[in-house]
């Protein structure tokens, strides 16, 4: 599998590219979909892929605002594809840049990091008053 996921956001979906060539996704946006089950399965399927196809690093760049319980799951199960790739030596990171306004979302990104021993970095954007 070498094909990109190009998902327009929506109110409820985070937009999500992913970048094969460049060992990179991105997702940007709330996330509360109908069925995140279906929106998250072909993202899993293809981080599962690059790492099971590629040897070359792997890195996530996520701008999430608000993620419900559903869709930390499924974040959940991708942080967890990272550790087991890293804990296997692959050169896996992601950077969690927030809304410095949102401080829900960067104590979110805090717990997830907690329980990730690759590099997690979490940034505030510049936010213009």
């Amino acid at each position: 599998m070498s094909q990109d996921l190009t998902l327009p956001g929506s109110a409820s979906t985070p937009a999500i590219q992913s970048d094969w060539q460049a060992g990179r996704l991105t997702m940007q946006g709330d996330s509360y979909p109908e069925n995140s089950f279906d929106l998250f399965d072909q993202v899993i399927t293809w981080v599962e892929a690059f790492l099971g196809q590629e040897a070359r690093p792997l890195r996530l760049d996520l701008q999430l605002v608000y993620l419900n319980t559903s869709s930390v799951k499924a974040m959940m199960d991708i942080f967890d594809l990272l550790e087991e790739a890293h804990e296997s030596g692959r050169e896996v990171g992601v950077e969690w840049r927030y809304d410095p306004r949102n401080e829900r979302i960067a104590e979110l990104a805090e717990e997830f990091k907690e329980d990730c021993s690759y590099p997690f970095a979490i940034r505030p954007l510049e936010v213009s008053t």
